[in-house]
């Protein structure tokens, strides 16, 4: 595809993560010229747990992207088994979800790099090394973004416009000028070589004040990452290796699938407000997906998922509504979006109670283990269409 004249495109994305590209790459099928703005160079690490659930291959297939997933030497994850910090677990089967198949463990390094390669071959015009300055208005309605590229100013048009940047939603707060809320968790992320983590399985750890996952991911190397209350963090003067130390080592489990560990990449961390849903369309004229509209809670294993899903449901509407006016667009958009993610987040976010409390995590993890048919609804709850959730007590945790 062409660049067009002026700077004038169909569709802006601002983020070329998993929900970004996979938006650009169903909207460049439909024949819509897209424009894809990265602030980083690709590849570059990301901080995330790095599991990519067994559904997300039907995203791959869709997107032409399978072969080369597949190519990358993912390891294969068969279940993931969740420890209380006294050590007792249960385990959910990745055959749960996707068909029977394993779960990815591939690093967002090299799935990124695929998606952000894939949208170029597509006809996606991608800028990478670019920041946003600041959104294009008119009036109240977005209208495309003010970019700097190498040091030079340059603005970009589109009727529609995507938040894809992630929990950062850095069109989204440009719009509605953020928060103000101070972030009350850290995450942190690292590669490890030696780990004892359980071939095929991706574990899950808690313990006080919060949880973190350690799997394997390609060329044999372990990644982790955990969350932590930032009271925790301020606690250990914010080092990372202190805080793995002093808290995530409170769980049994954890000391023995790390206490030989070594780090073999940098560390990553980032201060997170808050979990579940934002605005599916900030402002008139832009709409949100992956991370940026909502952020489920990581142990549920399913942020990948959301990412492919809300960019796959951003371009169907895209693609439906084309000719018909923007409020359409979006008022459609933000309907089709409750729909489909509304419920699992709810879900989420009764789970996320036990999830920091390491008294209810031990019950949770209890219950659980006493049956197989709860723990497969539960863990389907966490996915898309559950054809009920009245099997989950309101207030079971």
């Amino acid at each position: 595809m062409l660049k067009p004249p002026d700077n004038n495109y169909d569709v802006i994305i601002a983020g070329g993560g998993p929900a970004g590209a996979s938006a650009a790459i169903h909207l460049a099928h439909g024949g819509v010229c897209v424009l894809l703005i990265e602030q980083k160079k690709f590849p570059r690490p990301k901080l995330c747990g790095e599991f990519i659930s067994p559904e997300c291959q039907t995203h791959f297939e869709k997107l032409g992207v399978a072969g080369a997933m597949i190519s990358s030497g993912p390891a294969l994850l068969n279940e993931t088994v969740f420890y209380s910090s006294q050590g007792h677990h249960v385990a959910v089967p990745s055959s749960w979800f996707g068909g029977g198949r394993a779960a990815f463990g591939l690093s967002r390094a090299v799935m990124d790099e695929v998606l952000l390669r894939s949208a170029e071959e597509n006809g996606v015009v991608v800028h990478e090394g670019a920041s946003i300055t600041e959104p294009l208005l008119n009036g109240e309605r977005v209208v495309g973004v003010r970019v700097k590229i190498d040091g030079a100013h340059h603005e970009f048009r589109a009727p529609i416009t995507i938040d894809a940047t992630g929990r950062a939603r850095i069109l989204s707060r440009k719009i509605t000028h953020g928060t103000g809320k101070r972030p009350s968790l850290v995450a942190f992320k690292a590669h490890f070589k030696k780990t004892k983590v359980a071939p095929g399985t991706c574990e899950i750890y808690f313990y006080p004040g919060g949880y973190g996952g350690l799997s394997t991911v390609e060329a044999g190397t372990s990644n982790l990452c955990f969350i932590i209350s930032a009271e925790h963090v301020k606690r250990c003067n914010s080092d990372p290796n202190a805080v793995l130390r002093e808290c995530v080592m409170k769980n049994r489990r954890a000391v023995h699938t790390l206490e030989t560990a070594e780090v073999s990449s940098e560390w990553l961390s980032a201060s997170w407000e808050r979990f579940g849903r934002q605005r599916p369309s900030p402002a008139a004229g832009l709409l949100a997906i992956g991370d940026s509209a909502a952020f489920i809670d990581p142990f549920t294993g399913s942020g990948m998922l959301m990412a492919f899903e809300s960019g796959e449901l951003a371009a169907q509407t895209i693609l439906r509504h084309r000719h018909e006016s923007s409020m359409d667009l979006e008022t459609n958009y933000i309907a089709a979006y409750r729909q489909a993610f509304d419920s699992r987040l709810r879900i989420c976010g009764l789970l996320r109670r036990a999830a920091f409390s390491p008294r209810f995590a031990e019950l949770g993890i209890a219950i659980c283990g006493a049956s197989e048919r709860f723990r497969n609804r539960l863990a389907r709850s966490t996915r898309a269409h559950p054809k009920s959730h009245k099997f989950l007590p309101e207030k079971l945790f």
